[in-house]
C-alpha cells in the first residue's frame, strides 16, 4: 500500500524508505508546439517540488507542422525522456489520450499517468496540486474552481450541463485534467467507453474518484481550433459513454407515456359516455391524439428495448486491442539517464 507524503513531495513504499514516484505526463498534441514546448519547460521547474521521475509522451494527433527539435534540446532538471507518438490521422484528442493510455500501459512502466492538455490551460502548479492529492488508491481529478471562457460559451456550457444531468444522472464537473494510477490504466483501455471519451469512460468505470479544485490557466499561445461543432461533438462523446443509462431512462418514459396515453383515451371515453362536458367532435380528435401518441411511444419502446440488448453483446472497439491500426511510430526526441 502506497501512500503520498506531502512534506516530502514523493511516495513512500514502506515506513523510513523513500522512493520516487514514476510519472509519465501525456499530452494530446495538433499544431500547437510552441506551446507544448514552453509548458514542458515551466512543468519541469514546478515538478522539481515533488521527488519523482517524469517521462513525457506527446500524442501527435495528425498534426501538420512537426515538433522544432531544437525546442528540446535543453537540459531538463526532471523530465527523463520525451517521446513523440505520431497517429496515422487526426483522431481527436479524446481517441489521441486512448491510444496514448494503451500506449503506455504496452511500452512504459509507470506508478501513475498525469494526462494534461498542451496549451497552458492546464497548468503546472495544477499538475502539483494533483500530485499532492494522489495516494495511489484513487484517480484525482481537476474540478475547474474558475472558467475565462466568454459569456456565450458558458451560457452554453451550463445549458450543455443540464442535458448531460438529465441524461445521464451525471453531473459534468471535470475535464482531461487529472492523475490516475497505472492500475486504473489498465482497466481503461479494455473499456469501449474510452474511445469516446476518457473523464466520462473513468467515471462510468466506477472506479475511486477524488476530485480537486484548480483554477483554468491561460492559453499559452496561438488560438484554440474548437469551435461551435467541435465541442458538441465533444459533449456528445460524453453523452454516448453513458448510453445504455439514457437508453433505459428512454425507455421508462416511453412505457410511462404509453400509459398515460391509454389513461387519456379512458377519460375520453368517461367523458363523452356519462357527461355533457363534451363538445361535438372533441372525443374524436382527442382520442385520434392520444392514439398517436400511444403508437410513437409503443414504437420507441420496441426500439429502445432491441437496442439496449444488442449492445450487451457488441464489445465495439477496444483500445487495447485495435488502437495500435492508428499509431504511425514514436521518436524519442529527448533523454537524460
Amino acid at each position: 500500500m502506497i501512500a503520498a507524503n506531502r512534506d516530502e513531495g514523493c511516495l513512500a513504499a514502506e515506513p523510513g524508505i523513500v522512493s520516487p514516484l514514476h510519472l509519465v505526463i501525456l499530452i494530446p498534441v495538433r499544431d500547437d508546439w510552441p506551446s507544448v514546448s514552453e509548458l514542458l519547460r515551466r512543468l519541469d521547474q514546478t515538478l522539481l517540488q515533488h521527488h519523482c521521475i517524469v517521462d513525457v509522451l506527446l500524442v501527435d494527433d495528425g498534426s501538420i507542422e512537426n515538433a522544432n527539435a531544437a525546442d528540446y534540446l535543453r537540459p531538463f532538471a526532471t523530465l527523463r525522456r520525451i517521446r513523440i507518438l505520431r497517429l496515422r490521422r487526426n483522431l481527436g484528442h479524446q481517441r489521441a489520450i486512448a491510444v496514448g493510455l494503451v500506449h503506455i500501459k504496452k511500452f512504459i512502466p509507470s506508478d501513475a499517468v498525469l494526462v494534461m492538455d498542451g496549451d497552458g490551460e492546464d497548468t503546472p502548479d495544477g499538475a502539483l496540486q494533483l500530485l499532492y492529492a494522489f495516494t495511489g488508491a484513487a484517480a484525482i481529478f481537476a474540478k475547474r474552481s474558475r472558467r475565462t471562457e466568454s459569456f456565450v460559451f458558458k451560457l452554453f456550457y451550463r445549458l450543455y450541463k443540464i442535458i448531460h444531468r438529465g441524461l445521464t444522472g451525471v453531473s459534468v464537473e471535470v475535464g482531461n485534467f487529472s492523475l490516475i494510477p497505472s492500475n486504473d490504466v489498465g482497466t481503461l483501455v479494455v473499456m469501449s467507453e474510452l474511445w469516446n471519451h476518457y473523464a466520462a469512460a473513468v467515471i462510468r468505470s466506477g472506479l475511486p474518484v477524488k476530485k480537486v479544485p484548480i483554477p483554468r490557466g491561460q492559453r499559452i499561445a496561438g488560438k484554440s481550433k474548437m469551435n461551435f461543432v467541435t465541442l458538441a461533438a465533444h459533449g456528445m462523446s460524453a453523452i454516448s459513454v453513458f448510453g445504455d443509462i439514457i437508453g433505459v431512462r428512454l425507455l421508462v418514459a416511453s412505457v410511462l407515456g404509453a400509459f398515460l396515453a391509454v389513461l387519456g383515451i379512458f377519460a375520453v371515453f368517461l367523458v363523452q359516455i356519462f357527461t355533457h362536458w363534451a363538445i361535438p367532435g372533441w372525443a374524436i380528435d382527442s382520442i385520434g391524439t392520444l392514439a398517436v401518441i400511444l403508437i410513437q411511444c409503443i414504437t420507441m419502446a420496441f426500439c429502445l428495448t432491441f437496442t439496449l440488448l444488442s449492445n450487451r453483446v457488441d464489445f465495439g472497439f477496444i483500445p487495447l486491442r485495435d488502437s495500435e491500426l492508428f499509431v504511425d511510430g514514436v521518436q524519442e526526441i529527448y533523454r537524460n539517464d
